[in-house]
């Protein structure tokens, strides 16, 4: 079936949790995904509304996610 040695199964991995990440950010900078803190110190605040920043930082990492588990993983 699959043969992946140790770098392919760490890439599949990495790219697959940056690409997660970044799904994640990007539907909170569309305002999809609204999130209070789990665990904070200061300035304990509910994430409302959308960023841009935030829905083009993670439109970015989750492309860079896939072509890491794509050119590392070779699937």
């Amino acid at each position: 079936m699959f043969d992946l040695n140790l770098k392919q199964l760490t890439g599949v991995f990495v790219g697959g949790f940056i690409a997660f990440l970044g799904l994640l950010w990007f539907l909170q900078g569309i305002g999809l995904i609204q999130m209070c803190p789990v665990v904070c110190i200061t300035n304990c605040e509910c994430i409302t509304g959308g960023s841009p920043l935030w829905a083009v930082a993670g439109a970015i990492a989750f492309i860079v996610g896939i072509v890491i588990v794509v050119r590392l993983g070779k699937i």
